[in-house]
């Protein structure tokens, strides 16, 4: 995160991205006397996938944060390849790290330790080293990704994404009293699905109308419009019974996100209540990864936006969290008609809303000359294009919404773009790149014009202290 006046080359305001070096996974999330955490992983000084750290920031607002030394670092034994993705909880007054510690052998073989670390302060942790037996019989090596959290009996539930053995992803589940002695309860989902090699990043999202597991399979085949990323992220409905089990739904796996960067997604529940998501907006094959432009300034890629999420009448949304408001400048750009519209961006942080007073027709909306954002109102259908900075095809992203479109609002910066449709009913995450000197948005109907009411807000930085 950096606090400038003027974004250049491709620089990010209002996300967060690591100083240097590669960020990936959001981790640790968590809301801590009064104060949040987001952790992340973090390769300090290279732009590789190498070298994992927990890098951390803080905030009590989401607009002023504080940078603070790695939580964890790859320095011991258990995890001197990597401290690899995890989660945090409130425990006693104190905050518990949950992380898996990477090894590799002479060989390259991998080895998996499920790891503590306990903090008194937020700040400072004290690494107790391995809790959980491994390896487990019919797993491969590939056990990771702690998700922590407090049953209703007051027992302590981890969900870890697992390879078996035949290649093909499970989630395991353990139990514990105290959080530092588990007990194996097997795998979270009785019926077995085939869904990929391996499941990363799970987590579980309770609300009233139902329970949300939400994980990051890798190796679906692309569907039609579904699964076109190199890896997915999505989630199963039902109801998450304290045997450690997930009922699942009748509701097939659906994506959480139709961009081409969402990765990796954590929650956590702040004091307030809220379900509170960051993604990672950086999965990408590996060819595409390396040309990313800006590995020439020394840093590669950033954390979504944080997101408000929620599972109501059979739908889950994700929308910007009401505190991204709070980083609106005074006297936005606004416009009510039905007409077709040129407008000159301010700046290239902009927060902009567009909303019908009945269903949206046709429209195409093209930004900077290289996005366009195209919605067909028979089918309902967002398809979102942008030119592929590796090989300079034109590649699109599509979803099929449910409800008419009433609502498009759009979170830009220099490089990166958040769609979200109808309050969140659906959202798209991108990167793009492209040239500095093109400041314009331009809507147009496509058939029929309606009045529509377009605002746009141009978004301060973060100020960092």
């Amino acid at each position: 995160m950096k606090e400038t006046e003027k974004v250049h080359d491709y620089e990010l305001g209002y996300h967060i991205t690591p100083p240097k070096g590669l960020l990936n996974d959001p981790n640790g999330l968590v809301h801590y006397k009064g104060v949040y955490h987001v952790f992340f992983q973090w390769n300090q000084t290279d732009t590789t996938h190498q070298s994992k750290s927990w890098g951390h920031v803080t905030t009590k607002d989401f607009i002023h944060w504080k940078s603070h030394k790695p939580a964890l670092e790859p320095v011991d034994w258990y995890d001197k390849d990597g401290c690899y993705s995890g989660s945090a909880v409130v425990f006693k007054e104190k905050l518990y790290l949950f992380y898996t510690g990477n090894v590799r052998g002479e060989q390259g073989e991998r080895s998996s330790y499920q790891c503590l670390a306990v903090s008194e302060d937020g700040i400072h942790f004290e690494k107790k080293g391995p809790i959980l037996a491994f390896p487990i019989k019919g797993y491969t090596a590939h056990v990771r990704d702690s998700k922590v959290w407090q049953g209703e009996d007051g027992n302590w539930w981890m969900v870890l994404g697992a390879q078996k053995k035949n290649l093909t992803g499970d989630v395991l589940m353990y139990k514990s009293t105290n959080l530092v002695d588990w007990t194996l309860t097997g795998s979270m989902l009785d019926e077995p699905i085939s869904l990929g090699f391996m499941w990363e990043c799970p987590d579980l999202l309770k609300f009233a109308e139902k329970d949300v597991f939400v994980f990051s399979p890798q190796g679906l085949e692309a569907e039609g419009e579904k699964y076109k990323n190199i890896y997915q992220t999505g989630y199963f409905t039902g109801r998450f019974l304290e045997n450690g089990k997930f009922i699942k739904d009748d509701q097939p796996f659906e994506e959480m996100d139709h961009g081409f960067e969402f990765y990796a997604p954590q929650t956590f529940l702040d004091d307030s209540g809220r379900t509170i998501l960051y993604g990672w907006a950086g999965v990408m094959e590996p060819e595409v990864e390396k040309a990313v432009p800006t590995i020439k300034q020394g840093w590669l890629h950033a954390l979504t936006s944080p997101r408000e999420v929620h599972y109501k009448n059979g739908q889950l949304t994700q929308y910007p969290l009401s505190e991204t408001i709070k980083l609106r400048e005074a006297n936005p750009i606004t416009s009510k008609n039905a007409e077709n519209e040129v407008i000159h961006l301010p700046s290239l942080q902009q927060d902009i809303l567009i909303e019908w007073n009945s269903a949206a027709p046709d429209f195409v909306i093209n930004l900077r000359n290289e996005l366009d954002i195209h919605y067909q109102a028979e089918t309902k259908k967002m398809t979102v294009t942008r030119t592929n900075w590796k090989t300079n095809a034109r590649e699109e992203r599509t979803a099929f919404l449910t409800h008419e479109l009433t609502e498009l609002r759009l979170l830009v910066e220099s490089s990166l773009v958040e769609l979200f449709l109808n309050k969140g009913e659906e959202v798209f995450t991108l990167r793009y790149f492209v040239d500095e000197t093109n400041h314009l948005l331009n809507f147009k109907y496509m058939d029929k014009p309606l009045e529509k009411l377009m605002t746009l807000y141009s978004l301060r930085s973060f100020q960092n202290e």
